[in-house]
């Protein structure tokens, strides 16, 4: 299994958004911006769902999402690709509400969704664009 390495934590961290990709049953895609997500662990992202819709339904049908994070200053991006579930109860539940409700009180989440990440690949400019993360 493929281990999300600091410097993917470090662009994580610096992130001002991040991009959601799932798709229907049927292949349709879907891909959203999320303010609200972290790295719960060394396989794991969390994104919290406040107003996903179309986004929920996708992943209740396929599971398999990608997630791409970036840091523009840097020039450093990753796109993880991993299987997704919700939770709503719970700690990550519960932490991912306290991350919301500190940055946007007013906003209620509906649940956690876990990414178990699979693979990681290079999406900053350069030789190494593409290159899948060991």
């Amino acid at each position: 299994m493929v281990k999300i390495t600091e410097e993917v934590k470090e662009v994580m961290a610096k992130t001002k958004g991040w991009a959601l990709a799932t798709a229907s049953k049927d292949g349709i895609p879907n891909v959203v911006p999320i303010a609200f997500a972290k790295p719960i662990s060394d396989e794991m992202v969390m994104l919290v769902d406040v107003f996903m819709n179309k986004t929920k339904k996708n992943i209740e049908e396929n599971p398999n999402v990608a997630i791409s994070v970036w840091d523009f200053d840097a020039l450093k991006g990753y796109q993880l690709k991993g299987v997704a579930h919700f939770e709503t109860s719970g700690n990550n539940f519960e932490e991912g509400v306290k991350m919301v409700k500190e940055m946007m009180p007013e906003l209620e989440p509906k649940s956690a969704l876990i990414v178990d990440v699979k693979e990681i690949y290079v999406t900053s400019p350069g030789p190494d664009v593409g290159k899948k993360i060991e």
